[in-house]
């Protein structure tokens, strides 16, 4: 016996349809609402905060309900994938009142954050990212790990392999995917996330599924014949994509290899300590992606993105970005080219949802506008004299006045949102639309002859002639003169005080209208497909100009950044070391409302390797560490710097150990994190590497911190031989650079002022000599009581460190050093002269005797 059969027919096809998407929220089309059922409706209404209801009974039991109106559902489909939901959406695929049963349903989407290219749903700003990843053969030693990479909004497909571990942790942290697909079968040391069956990632159906969609025969001309586990991940996500897209994907037209050598690598624990896209408390605003994005357009604003997430290594590539945004600076066409830019539509996302077929009329009417601005563009871009990349960027932007035209004839300057609205196609395009359109438009017309005819012919002066969408036309006579109606009327409703009719005539005429109308609307839509079919043969060439749109706004933001703050453009020998001048924090200048301090920096593999930071809490040690590294990825992305001037020699990495947190949820302490950050980077950074660690051991005791941090400083000058800054509070690990060649001294300077400290931000050679820890804890807020205790514990360690003849084992506690221990006879003639006997009274003079007796 069928478990549906006590359920009525439309439950029984909602649950068949419910049960092959069981981990989805259904929509399910009902009318001009999409109702959830059971379960679902119970979550929907937790999610969208919609009201639960419960209407009707089947299978003896009521059926909690809600629903969103249809012409909602991208608002509420965005909130959903925000949340990381997947949704899928079933409409009526079949014609009203044909057959027996409920009208026929089917599944034509599943949207998922990863696949999704509707403008409403995505941050126009932001690199919507879907991932796959495929382990090695073994669980217990997956060595490479596959990943296929998909921008679905764009077409963007990529493929690469990392190591398991670190590297693929930094990997999808550069990444940041809203979508993350892996085997059932789980593999080793890959992070959780969408389940897909395990024969999808098989080498041999992978290839077998991208193979099938590019039309080729192999995939020998992607260049990624020796990355099979890439491959396979590749494969397994376009198959994803296929079986929640349901339509064709023309949008994907390539596979782009991935070089991991070619970029400067970060791991996660740098971007985040970098503050590169998000602060430390997750927001975009304060991040330099903040500062840097002042993009024209949302293509281009996601490409300045790409580039500050993966910085060049190849020096002539570095040096050709630089060139180009010195170009536009030279000549001052940048400004003119970002008024051009202004308002630029998102062409790129436009382009896709041509391919997928989803594109909509204000859509075609942005690439419209688009390409009418090509001329100018093109026209705003330097001559013939200039570098070869400009020179390309210009050659892509050529006009496309065929294409232009083409759009300019069939689209209405201002198309409604919906095709189903008409009116899309702009007259003179067609001439059978222009003579459908010409019957509605006399329609009017002649209702008015009408109505003057037949009060003529039935000498009623009140008829009237009237539409509306339940009845259509009809005429209208007040019920007290119904007995004057001639036989020819036919009625067709009766209301309190009236009488509605049709004619033959006006029923004939209805029907030409209407049907003209339906007609109207069928060929616009046919019309509207054709010009979709047009402009997806043409797909390439819109995508090269998009490309250079895109490309052209980044180096048009950059030389703004480069003018508006002062940057300088830095230069890339081939030699190593890092020489900067005068440099700033972009972030901390930006936010500052009294002139950044600048400070130099000199790296040398040989004589200056590492440099020993210390100096006072506040004083500006981790800025200056952090300053460095951006210097460092804001040049090798192509951009200029906030330096005087500085040469930047080759790094393959950037490692960085700042910042105090715990990874509860691992069951890591704050400590742990510190030395699993310290391990990462004492295994991996090599002589091209910078390295930035702060503070490293203080999350343990003394002694044990202090001999952590110092052979961690040993490891990296004499081992790694990375370029370092080490910032400290041990002072003495100030004497490692008299004992270790590539080791020098430098400190961030602070002076007191009464009972206060001035922080002066300046970094100077050799180690510091105080930190001024009690002046920043009164700086903070620290009460006096317990400053003043402090004190007094200071001084009694030092006390006792001095009496065992031992120095303060944390030098930079003591504000100087401690006087010399006065001999006995000293002391007692040093307290005889501050004696003032006219002062003492008998009984003070006579305590003041025996005191001194004591002490002898």
């Amino acid at each position: 016996m069928d478990p549906l059969s006590a359920h009525t027919p439309m439950m029984q096809q909602y649950l068949r349809i419910k049960a092959e998407h069981p981990d989805t929220l259904l929509l399910y089309r009902m009318g001009d609402f999409y109702e959830l059922f059971y379960a679902d409706a119970q979550r929907a209404a937790q999610l969208l905060d919609i009201t639960l209801t419960r209407r009707g009974e089947s299978a003896g039991q009521p059926i909690p309900m809600a629903g969103i109106p249809v012409h909602t559902l991208e608002s509420y489909l965005a909130r959903l994938l925000k949340k990381g939901e997947a949704v899928a959406i079933c409409e009526q695929t079949g014609e009203v009142g044909v057959g027996k049963g409920p009208v026929q349903r089917e599944v034509v989407r599943i949207v998922t954050p990863g696949t999704i290219s509707e403008e409403a749903l995505l941050d126009a700003r932001e690199v919507n990212l879907i991932v796959a990843l495929c382990p090695g053969a073994s669980n217990s030693d997956p060595g490479a790990v596959g990943l296929g990479i998909l921008e679905f909004a764009s077409g963007r497909f990529s493929v690469t392999e990392v190591a398991a571990g670190e590297p693929l942790a930094a990997e999808l942290a550069r990444l940041s995917p809203v979508e993350c697909l892996v085997p059932e079968g789980l593999g080793a040391g890959l992070p959780d996330g969408q389940r897909f069956p395990d024969w999808h990632f098989d080498p041999v159906s992978a290839r077998r599924v991208l193979t099938a969609h590019f039309g080729t025969r192999d995939l020998a001309g992607f260049g990624c014949d020796d990355l099979p586990l890439g491959l396979a991940a590749a494969g397994a996500l376009l198959a994803y994509v296929q079986t929640r897209y349901r339509g064709e994907l023309g949008h994907i037209t390539g596979l782009r290899r991935e070089m991991r050598g070619d970029t400067l690598q970060l791991d996660a624990a740098t971007r985040q300590n970098l503050e590169l896209n998000r602060t430390l408390s997750g927001r975009r605003e304060g991040s330099l992606i903040a500062l840097l994005d002042c993009s024209r357009t949302a293509m281009g604003s996601r490409l300045l993105s790409r580039w500050l997430n993966q910085p060049l290594r190849d020096r002539e590539g570095i040096r050709r970005r630089h060139g180009v945004v010195q170009e536009l600076l030279d000549g001052g066409q940048h400004r003119g080219l970002r008024r051009h830019l202004s308002g630029f539509a998102d062409c790129e996302r436009i382009i896709s949802r041509i391919a997928l077929g989803s594109a909509r009329p204000r859509d075609l009417a942005a690439l419209l506008h688009g390409l009418q601005r090509l001329p100018e563009l093109h026209a705003g871009l330097p001559g013939e004299d200039t570098s070869a990349l400009l020179a390309e960027i210009r050659d892509r932007l050529a006009p496309r006045a065929e294409l232009a035209h083409l759009l300019d004839r069939a689209l209405e300057e201002q198309p409604p949102l919906r095709l189903s609205d008409g009116g899309v196609i702009r007259p003179g395009f067609d001439p059978e639309l222009d003579r459908l359109r010409g019957l509605q438009a006399d329609a009017d017309q002649f209702l008015r002859e009408l109505e003057v005819r037949e009060r003529e012919a039935t000498g009623l002066a009140q008829l009237r002639v009237a539409y509306n969408r339940v009845h259509g036309y009809y005429i209208e006579i007040a019920r007290s003169l119904s007995d004057r109606v001639p036989a020819r009327f036919v009625r067709r409703q009766t209301l309190k005080n009236a009488e509605r009719y049709t004619t033959e005539e006006l029923k004939q005429f209805e029907d030409e209208i209407l049907s003209a109308r339906d007609r109207a609307l069928n060929l616009e839509r046919e019309l509207f497909e054709r010009l979709l079919g047009s402009l997806r043969e043409t797909i390439a060439t819109l995508r090269e100009f998009s490309d250079a749109v895109a490309e052209l706004d980044v180096f048009c933001a950059l030389a703004d950044s480069a003018e508006r703050l002062d940057w300088a453009c830095p230069v890339m020998p081939a030699e190593p070391g890092i020489l900067i001048e005068a440099g700033r924090h972009p972030v901390v200048e930006a936010a500052l409302r009294e002139p950044f301090v600048p400070n130099d920096v000199r790296l040398d593999p040989e004589t200056r390797r590492l440099l020993v930071i210390t100096g006072p809490n506040m004083g500006g040690k981790s800025t200056y560490m952090r300053q460095t590294a951006l210097i460092v990825i804001l040049a090798c992305m192509g951009s200029f710097i906030p330096a005087r001037n500085a040469r930047i020699g080759p790094v393959d990495r950037i490692f960085t150990r700042i910042g105090a947190s715990d990874d509860l949820a691992s069951g890591r302490s704050t400590f742990m994190v510190e030395m699993t950050e310290a391990a990462n980077i004492l295994h991996n950074a090599g002589p091209e590497s910078l390295v930035l660690m702060d503070e490293i051991g203080r999350g343990t005791s003394t002694f044990d911190g202090l001999a952590l941090a110092l052979a961690c400083a040993e490891r990296l000058a004499r081992h790694n031989r990375s370029l370092t800054l080490f910032a400290t509070h041990y002072f003495e690990l100030t004497t490692l650079a008299e004992r270790q060649r590539g080791v020098a001294n430098v400190h961030t300077d602070a002076i007191e002022h009464r009972d206060t400290v001035v922080f002066l931000h300046q970094v100077q050679e050799g180690p510091a000599n105080q930190s001024y820890g009690l002046q920043v804890a009164a700086l903070a807020g620290v009460p006096a009581a317990v400053l003043k205790r402090a004190r007094a514990h200071l001084a009694e360690l030092e006390a006792r460190a001095l009496a065992a003849g031992e120095q303060p084992q944390l030098g930079l506690f003591t504000q100087a050093p401690p006087p010399p221990d006065p001999g006995p006879g000293e002391s007692l003639l040093a307290e005889l002269r501050e004696l003032n006997p006219d002062e003492l009274t008998p009984r003070e003079a006579l305590d003041a005797l025996y005191r001194l007796r004591e002490k002898l």
